[in-house]
């Protein structure tokens, strides 16, 4: 039954941005149509663009479905977190071309607007916490892995590069890189 209501959405709703991301992230090709991006997606052994197929059309239901529609978006995201331990947020804005190489435990919060060629690792939070936040990416921003991004209004530019293990809770300009220095301390045992 969802696959009715999932090819009803495809073929009644604006699928611009939807074609964008699936052809930047699946095909490669200057034309796009539905047919080619299943194929693809039926082809595809890769993790993360298993993911990223159906978390795209989960968010467009989500974001421009009706109501039973957006009945089926929360019900393939709850499928997605406990298939994949990624929780992006239906809400969360992202443009296309993300990347995660190491598809494990990334969340993304709801109040997140992230511009195009995000390449993120694992164990990355962006944008959880108590209070009012929006956290707003550019594009080519690089996340190393076990990085935390969080904090009220938070701006990060364009071709920012963040440091594994960095905590950023500040704006950053574009083209820079930023990371959070560690020191190990050594205590012999006697």
């Amino acid at each position: 039954m969802k696959y009715i209501h999932i090819i009803k959405f495809l073929m009644t709703h604006d699928l611009t941005h939807l074609k964008e991301c699936w052809q930047a992230e699946f095909t490669r090709r200057k034309r796009v149509s539905i047919y080619r991006i299943l194929i693809s997606h039926i082809r595809i052994n890769s993790t993360h663009k298993k993911y990223l197929f159906w978390w795209r059309l989960a968010h467009e239901m989500y974001m421009h479905g009706n109501k039973k529609q957006k009945e089926i978006a929360w019900n393939i995201q709850k499928k997605l977190v406990y298939k994949f331990k990624i929780d992006i947020h239906l809400g969360a804005k992202i443009g296309k071309n993300l990347h995660f190489p190491h598809p494990y435990s990334i969340t993304i919060g709801e109040n997140v607007t992230i511009g195009e060629n995000l390449f993120i690792h694992q164990n990355v939070t962006i944008g959880y916490g108590h209070g009012q936040m929006h956290i707003i990416m550019g594009d080519n921003v690089y996340i190393g892995a076990n990085s935390v991004i969080l904090g009220g209004e938070i701006k990060i530019g364009n071709n920012v590069k963040i440091g594994a293990m960095s905590f950023v809770n500040k704006d950053i300009p574009d083209n820079c890189t930023v990371y959070t220095q560690k020191t190990n301390t050594i205590i012999r045992n006697n």
